[in-house]
């Protein structure tokens, strides 16, 4: 760890006494320079959202353009942000809980119910369960009214923690899983057509769930972390008129991240949200990075100030 100056709030901008940033995987790719950014302007704060209080003692959650354009980030006692980048919380919210579940809940959230229009009554599967954002789609799912929610991860933890938070099924992966046979797995735990799905892997799992989607089913896609390309065919597509939508938080508005942020908080708040974190003081920064990269983390990490 090192000093760095105050930073003093410009014009349009907002002083916040941090109280905890999670290290998320846009984190790592930033600092790294893989991601589509390209390599940031050093030196930098990382860190691109984060809780805290303002001036005036209001908790709130931020974002940051940290890694992405010049300037500091959320790991830090005290940051300046824009004040269309701040949105208020209630007075009871955890607030590191809050900083886990963030921008990824956000995503699960906007996914299944602006990208994905998850109507009431509908059986959702969700791909990478044990991440956060599947972790969070599963008991936003089930909050929005889904009938059913099946949920998909290699790692047997993470089905069982799937099973705690509301998922009626859960199925396995295995490393040399074809689509045939992830697909007659997932017929196996479904009850009928799935209606929706929630992928942030893509790959395998993603061409294996198209052939148990009903005629118009929809899967929204977030992410790649199985594989950048998925094996599926024109006829499974045509054959039942499907639809596969992409999902990114960069095309949100301002008002529409704010709306979804509100809702995960009102949910943790309530004690119906949650995911698998760690908290760590930030002065552990290093060693909690370093885990966070390798895998070797129990959940998100949060860095507590």
């Amino acid at each position: 760890m090192t000093s760095r100056p105050v930073p003093i709030a410009g014009v349009g901008q907002v002083p916040i006494a941090v109280a905890a940033a999670p290290i998320t995987p846009l984190d790592l790719l930033c600092a790294s320079g893989t991601s589509y950014f390209g390599t940031p302007a050093l030196p930098y704060v990382p860190g691109v959202q984060g809780v805290g209080y303002r001036p005036d003692g209001t908790p709130v959650w931020f974002a940051t353009s940290a890694g992405m354009r010049p300037g500091d980030g959320s790991m830090a006692a005290a940051v300046a942000v824009p004040e269309v980048d701040v949105v208020p919380l209630r007075d009871d919210v955890p607030l590191p809980a809050i900083a886990a579940l963030g921008l990824s809940a956000v995503a699960a959230h906007s996914a299944l119910t602006r990208t994905g229009a998850l109507a009431e009554g509908e059986q959702v599967l969700v791909l990478g369960a044990g991440g956060v954002v599947g972790q969070s789609a599963i008991q936003l799912a089930r909050l929005a009214g889904a009938r059913r929610v099946i949920a998909v991860s290699r790692s047997a933890a993470a089905r069982d923690r799937a099973l705690e938070l509301g998922a009626e099924a859960v199925v396995p992966l295995g490393a040399d899983d074809d689509v045939p046979a992830v697909a007659a797995r997932l017929r196996a735990a479904a009850d009928g057509p799935l209606d929706l799905v929630l992928d942030p892997v893509f790959g395998v799992p993603a061409a294996a769930a198209l052939r148990v989607l009903r005629p118009g089913g929809r899967l929204v896609n977030l992410g790649s972390s199985a594989a950048p390309t998925a094996p599926f065919d024109s006829a499974s597509l045509r054959s039942g008129s499907l639809r596969i939508l992409g999902y990114t938080n960069n095309a949100l508005t301002v008002a529409e991240r704010a709306e979804s942020l509100t809702v995960v908080a009102d949910h943790a708040a309530a004690g119906r949200l949650a995911v698998t974190h760690e908290v760590v003081p930030l002065e552990q920064v290093t060693d909690a990075w370093t885990r966070q990269a390798s895998g070797a983390a129990s959940g998100r990490i949060v860095l507590i100030v």
